[in-house]
């Protein structure tokens, strides 16, 4: 059977915390509070509709465009810092 190996991308990525303001990408209206929902709380608009989200989840800027969450484990597990380098 074929194996294949994941690309190596660069993301955007906020930690999600509903104490912090403003909230991750709140400039772009990404994360809305919704006191209605059958379980109220803090959801991110994705391309599949609107997604829970809690405290610790990470948010994250895919490559053409789109948000989602990732549970802070998966994340660790996923990706690590870019370190950018200064221009000399």
């Amino acid at each position: 059977m074929p194996r294949f190996r994941k690309r190596a991308l660069v993301i955007e990525a906020e930690q999600f915390d509903s104490h912090t303001r403003p909230l991750p990408f709140a400039t772009r209206n990404i994360v809305q509070f919704d006191p209605e929902a059958p379980a109220p709380g803090y959801f991110i608009r994705t391309l599949e509709g609107p997604v829970l989200i809690h405290d610790g989840d990470w948010i994250i800027r895919g490559v053409k465009g789109e948000f989602y969450p990732c549970n802070p484990d998966i994340f660790r597990e996923t990706y690590e810092l870019v370190i950018e380098s200064g221009a000399i």
